[in-house]
């Protein structure tokens, strides 16, 4: 086993303390539950590693395309979670020009292999 006990949830495979994605399917890597509490305590993953193991590796392809537009930042955040809860990786870019923080439509991106999923997965169909 890999000497801090890191492997890919995925395939399994174990991996150096210095590497962070399975060479073989891209996944983030994690603590093997076998590992030491000392160890898990000494590296506890970090909100943007947790939020990356969500993530699936064939969603990760092609160039971005814009899926749907947020009417502020609160709005867009709330959808890049509702895709990233399918596995589905985006990001958000102010829909107009200039610094805005808050204010202002935002355009939803994401990769193209995950196109088809996104807008899927934001549908909304009427009862």
């Amino acid at each position: 086993m890999a000497s801090d006990g890191l492997l890919c949830p995925s395939c399994a495979r174990e991996y150096s303390s210095s590497e962070r994605f399975c060479e073989v399917c891209g996944m983030p890597l994690v603590y093997a539950t076998g590992s030491s509490s000392s160890t898990k305590r000494e590296h506890p993953a970090s909100e943007r590693q947790r939020r990356a193991r969500k993530i699936k590796p064939q969603y990760t392809e092609g160039k971005l395309v814009e899926v749907a537009r947020a009417g502020d930042q609160p709005q867009a955040e709330f959808i890049a979670n509702l895709l990233l809860e399918e596995g589905i990786p985006c990001v958000l870019r102010n829909a107009i020009g200039g610094y805005s923080p808050m204010i202002g439509p935002r355009a939803v991106m994401v990769p193209e292999s995950a196109a088809e999923a996104a807008r899927e997965a934001l549908a909304y169909e009427r009862p």
